[in-house]
């Protein structure tokens, strides 16, 4: 398609890349701390529902800069980008998300001084480093869902790679690495099963792990294309064998979750669009990827997706951007009055591997549905009666949480500051059911192209005191998190790293008092009761 190659020519095409999207006070590794005893049997701990461990290994594997873990220690774990070196001025995805422009330049130095990076508004390098999650462990947290990603699209359009852009081939590669990772983990802990980090396959064994202390890791898929489920214009790439096949496999692999659709429309529901200057190139990847830009109506019902921009409301680079798409002939999309529903909604192979996830007892991710996908989904599973239904990050609307809670399904929210997110908690806490445990968690999305929670705009005035207490364990105490010769204060850097998630949770007793603290504390047991009443579910509504 000539269009295709002339727009890899195109001097905006940064643009396109850029949005389409231990240590310090920490005790040895080999401690660990006493099992989360609670009355009734409960476990006690939280969660994050939502993060991405091993992204490095995706888009081609050169994009995100840094591993969680290296065999060969931290300083090989925590550098930069070859491309970066120097003063990162050929960074331009970093330079483009972090400041608006693909010109610019960062330290790239990474271990020991980490003067730029890790940092809340950087988006490719390195955020879980193990130690950093160790100590967000140490502190209280008892699950965590590493999300294997992978974009397809992203991965051809950048110029540099050393992997395949296969996405399921990528997915099988990040679960690989997260094994590796907890071999490495024991390794440093006394031998195989003695490590902290123990990757779980069902409620059962996750709830046996939370018991002896250490933190329970479920694999989730979020990628655009699951099982090569595209579409090329109008017509889908995969059928119910493809899917049953795939569905197989990945549970054979230890995948408990899975979304799906992620950012593009794909044969199996339409996307909730992304807004702003970022959605206007997302849409130009939906043209790129589909053969057709998003489709869109103005909606009736309460319910809605993100707002797609107008060409005269984004990024004046991205407006450009948008101006020689028009030079290569592309027609580009009028769209009707705001607000905005994605004409697309769950297809009929959508549907079969909604049930094929209830059948293998599996549990569903709504966050990027359209809304009209995700009301689609939920019809479903209040048929068959299925708890096993997630939204992990604050990616579905509002007025379906009810209905998730109304399940037995489980919500946790994105992350962001500690007022913020309580705030969250409160409004999401309001559509709770009461037949059902009560917990709350966070959806990170570590790793995940995302800013993470960025320093309170009164927290000059009304700092978080260190040394702090865990709020979770009142037997953990911590000072601020050092690594090399950088010290990070959540005051001033905010989450800057996972190992600042302890932290920002200490900061939230300020703004939701004891009770989201016990919210809090709850998440990992709400998890494992939703994920149990999937499991034990027999087919009857």
């Amino acid at each position: 398609m000539p269009f295709r190659r002339s727009l890899r020519r195109a001097a905006c095409i940064p643009l396109v890349l850029a949005l389409l999207a231990g240590l310090g006070s920490a005790p040895p590794a080999n401690a660990s701390p006493p099992p989360p005893a609670a009355a009734g049997g409960e476990v006690r701990g939280y969660i994050d529902a939502h993060s991405h461990l091993m992204s490095y290994e995706a888009f081609g594997g050169q994009l995100m800069c840094g591993k969680p873990f290296d065999p060969d220690g931290i300083e090989e774990a925590l550098r930069d980008c070859p491309d970066h070196a120097g003063n990162g001025a050929f960074a331009f995805f970093e330079n483009f998300t972090r400041h608006g422009t693909p010109f610019g330049t960062h330290d790239p130095t990474g271990w020991p001084t980490f003067k730029d990076w890790p940092a809340w508004d950087s988006r490719t390098h390195q955020q879980v480093y193990y130690a950093w999650l160790e100590r967000s462990w140490r502190a209280g947290q008892r699950v965590l869902v590493n999300q294997l990603v992978a974009n397809r699209q992203l991965c051809e359009i950048y110029p540099l790679k050393r992997n395949t852009c296969d996405e399921m081939a990528i997915i099988r590669l990040e679960a690989r690495r997260m094994r590796e990772m907890q071999s490495y983990i024991d390794g440093l802990s006394g031998g195989p099963g003695k490590g902290w980090f123990r990757i779980v396959r069902d409620a059962g064994e996750a709830r046996e792990v939370i018991e002896a202390g250490k933190l329970a890791v479920v694999l989730g898929i979020e990628t655009s294309e699951p099982f090569g489920c595209r579409v090329i214009g109008g017509v889908p790439q995969c059928t119910r064998g493809d899917i049953d096949a795939g569905l197989d496999e990945m549970r054979e692999l230890g995948v408990s979750s899975m979304f799906l659709c992620h950012k593009f429309d794909n044969a199996l529901c339409g996307v909730r669009y992304d807004g702003g200057t970022t959605g206007a190139v997302i849409n130009a990847g939906n043209f790129l990827g589909t053969g057709r830009f998003w489709q869109a109506e103005t909606c009736t019902g309460a319910a809605h997706d993100n707002t797609i921009a107008p060409a005269g409301a984004v990024n004046g680079q991205v407006a450009e951007f948008l101006r020689l798409l028009g030079q290569a002939g592309i027609t580009l999309p009028l769209y009707p009055d705001a607000p905005h529903c994605n004409l697309l909604g769950l297809s009929d192979l959508g549907s079969y591997m909604v049930k094929g996830l209830m059948k293998r007892h599996m549990l569903v991710e709504v966050d990027h549905m359209s809304v009209k996908a995700a009301d689609q989904t939920l019809g479903l599973l209040e048929d068959a009666g299925y708890s096993g239904v997630v939204s992990s990050h604050s990616w579905t609307d509002d007025t379906y949480l009810r209905r998730i809670y109304r399940l037995g399904g489980m919500v946790t929210g994105y992350g962001s500051s500690a007022d913020g997110f309580a705030a969250e908690w409160r409004r999401n806490k309001e559509a709770r059911d009461p037949r059902y445990t009560f917990g709350y968690g966070y959806g990170l999305d570590a790793n995940g192209m995302g800013p993470l929670p960025r320093p309170r705009a009164d927290a000059k005035e009304n700092p978080l005191r260190y040394p702090f207490t865990s709020p979770i364990d009142p037997a953990v105490k911590l000072d601020r998190l050092r690594t090399g010769q950088r010290t990070w204060d959540l005051n001033t850097d905010g989450v800057a790293n996972y190992g600042l998630v302890a932290d920002w949770i200490a900061d939230m007793p300020a703004f939701g008092g004891q009770a989201l603290v016990d919210d809090m504390a709850r998440g990992a047991e709400a998890y494992l009761e939703m994920w149990g009443r999937a499991e034990n579910w027999t087919g009857g509504a």
